[in-house]
């Protein structure tokens, strides 16, 4: 899988990053698409809101338990949002501010400065939202999971 382009964030480290979009919801970042994938941003411009997936390019090594940020006892590495997975890669969903040719301005951006971009997709409310959903394990609340910073436990 190649990147389709970068992320640009004010994040030039892992050190007290957001842990989620909640926590970022008024970082603004920038998303530049690689030109030979530029006609493909057509139509994008009236979601509100897209999904980056992106390649965790700093992870260097790979755990199927973690203790998340959320909570003090190890968990199975797909029931959590850890960048330590097999294939390292992330999902985010941000508000989409505009578009300028191949370059997006977005905001909830919880990403570190230079990810590889792989894929952008929109967010369709009558797709995507659950409006009934169970969150397993995790009981903070959306507060808590905002005020969270990221320490040094997925750094290599």
């Amino acid at each position: 899988m190649d990147p389709i382009g970068t992320i640009y964030s004010p994040f030039k480290t892992l050190d007290n990053m957001p842990i989620q979009p909640k926590g970022a919801s008024e970082i603004i970042g920038s998303v530049v698409v690689d030109q030979k994938y530029q006609e493909g941003l057509a139509d994008l411009d009236g979601f509100s809101h897209i999904y980056l997936i992106y390649h965790f390019h700093r992870a260097q090594r790979i755990e199927l338990k973690v203790i998340p940020f959320m909570d003090k006892v190890y968990r199975g590495i797909f029931s959590t949002r850890s960048p330590l997975r097999p294939n390292h890669i992330g999902l985010s969903i941000v508000e989409l501010v505009k578009i300028e040719e191949r370059e997006l301005t977005v905001k909830g951006v919880d990403i570190l400065d230079e990810t590889p971009l792989l894929d952008i997709k929109p967010y369709i409310d009558a797709f995507d939202l659950v409006e009934q959903s169970s969150s397993g394990w995790v009981t903070a609340g959306s507060g808590a999971v905002a005020a969270k910073r990221s320490d040094s436990r997925f750094v290599s």
